[in-house]
């Protein structure tokens, strides 16, 4: 299982997320679980390709997933995934 963790601005559009355990081989199919849990957070994410969007990044263990086309990074057991999306302003 993978521990999935958010930034806190995601709040803003999705105020119910939480830290979660879930049992992914991929980030694709993490993303399709957090879907079910989270209704629009994988629309948020990626875009109608189901490619990463420019403004979000995700991390398995700190490092950057490489796969932003097809999520296909594999996950392992026990690895923390953060999802965040990227701030601007002025």
């Amino acid at each position: 299982m993978a521990t999935v963790r958010f930034t806190y601005a995601l709040k803003r559009f999705f105020p119910d997320l939480k830290e979660e355990s879930i049992n992914a081989s991929t980030v694709s199919e993490l993303l399709d679980v957090l879907e079910s849990n989270y209704t629009g957070l994988k629309g948020y994410v990626v875009d109608e390709r189901g490619r990463l969007r420019k403004h979000v990044n995700i991390y398995i263990n700190n490092t950057h997933v490489k796969d932003e086309d097809a999520l296909s990074d594999r996950l392992t057991d026990g690895c923390a995934v953060y999802i965040m999306q990227a701030l601007s302003g002025g």
